[in-house]
C-alpha cells in the first residue's frame, strides 16, 4: 500500500540507532552493479600508472531500504543473496565485507500488478520476517494528518549505537529455550512440508513448506520477543506470535488454495491448532 511512510519509518529507525541509511529504488532497468558497486579506471598522477578501483554501491550501509523490490528482474534481485547471508559481496574475484550491523528491509507491490517479478524462493527465505502494513486506524490517521501538515519539525536523537545493537544481538542468542520447545518448532516446520506432513490440511492446500532456516528464524525471533517482554526464557506465546511473520513468506500455497482464498496465515493457524504442544512450555 503506497503512502504509509515506510521510507520515513526506516529512515527514522536509522537515525534513532545512529546508523547509515541508503534507499535503493528497484526499477526494471536496475543492474546488479547499481547495487553492489563497480570497478572504475583511475590514474596515479604521481606515476602515471592506471589501475582499477572498486567503487562501493549503496549496499554498503547499515540499513538498506529495497523499495519495490519486485519491480526489478530476478537477476538484479539475486545480487542481494550473498549480502543477506554472508554479510559480504564479491566482485571481480575480490570479497568486500559489509558494514555491521547490516539490515535490509524491502517493500513489494502486489504480484498481480503489471511490471512485477516474483521473488525467488531462495531470496524470500533469507528475509527474517514478512510484516504486513495496512491502512492506519481512524485515530492514527487523524494523528498523521495533524502532525504532518503543520510547520513544526521533529528531530530524532540517537538512542543506541551500532556497537550496542551488536551486543544486544549477542544477548538475544543467550536467551534460553527448552529442548521441548525446540522439538516443537522442528515438528511445526516439518509438518508444513507436503511431502513429509501428516496433516491433511497441508497436503490439500500447500505447495511448498518451510525449510530449516524457518526454524532458526522462529527460535531467534521468539528469543528477541522474550527479551523485549523482560523475560530471559522463551515461552509458547513467543513462538505462536512470531510464527506468522516468520512463515508468511516461507510456506507457499497451491493454486487451489489461491482460488479458495486460503493464505499462509490460515495454514499457520491450522498448524498451531493441531500440533501437540509440550507439557512444559518454558
Amino acid at each position: 500500500v503506497p503512502g504509509l511512510a515506510k521510507t520515513l519509518m526506516v529512515k527514522t529507525l536509522s537515525q534513532a540507532l545512529d546508523l547509515s541509511f541508503r534507499r535503493i529504488q528497484f526499477t526494471p532497468d536496475l543492474m546488479p552493479t547499481d547495487i553492489i558497486g563497480t570497478e572504475i579506471l583511475e590514474e596515479d598522477h604521481a606515476t602515471g600508472k592506471r589501475f582499477f578501483k572498486f567503487n562501493k554501491g549503496p549496499l554498503f550501509a547499515n540499513i538498506i531500504l529495497a523499495d519495490e523490490i519486485n519491480r526489478t528482474p530476478p537477476k538484479t534481485q539475486s545480487a542481494l543473496l550473498e549480502a543477506m547471508q554472508e554479510f559480504e559481496v564479491t566482485y571481480g574475484g575480490q570479497t568486500y565485507p559489509l558494514d555491521r550491523p547490516f539490515f535490509i528491509l524491502a517493500t513489494q507491490n502486489p504480484i498481480e500488478q503489471a511490471g512485477t517479478y516474483p521473488l525467488p524462493e531462495a531470496q524470500l527465505d533469507r528475509f527474517l520476517l514478512f510484516v504486513k502494513i495496512g491502512y492506519p486506524t481512524e485515530q492514527e490517521e487523524y494523528g498523521i494528518l495533524s502532525s504532518t501538515t503543520g510547520s513544526n519539525t521533529q528531530t530524532v536523537e540517537p538512542v543506541l549505537s551500532g556497537e550496542e545493537i551488536r551486543q544486544i544481538q549477542s544477548l538475544v542468542r543467550d536467551v534460553s529455550i527448552s529442548d521441548d520447545l525446540i522439538n516443537y518448532v522442528g515438528k511445526l516446520i516439518r509438518t508444513s512440508r507436503p511431502d513429509t506432513t501428516t496433516s491433511d490440511y497441508v497436503k490439500e492446500w500447500v505447495r511448498w513448506g518451510a525449510g530449516p532456516r524457518a526454524g532458526q528464524a522462529l527460535i531467534l525471533t521468539a528469543k528477541a520477543r522474550a527479551l523485549l517482554k523482560g523475560r530471559y526464557a522463551v515461552i509458547m506465546e513467543d513462538l505462536h506470535t512470531m510464527a506468522y511473520p516468520v512463515l508468511r513468506h516461507r510456506i507457499l500455497v497451491n493454486f487451489k488454495a489461491e482460488a479458495e482464498n486460503v493464505n499462509t496465515d490460515l495454514v499457520t493457524a491450522e498448524l498451531i491448532r493441531t500440533i501437540e504442544r509440550p507439557k512444559i512450555s518454558v
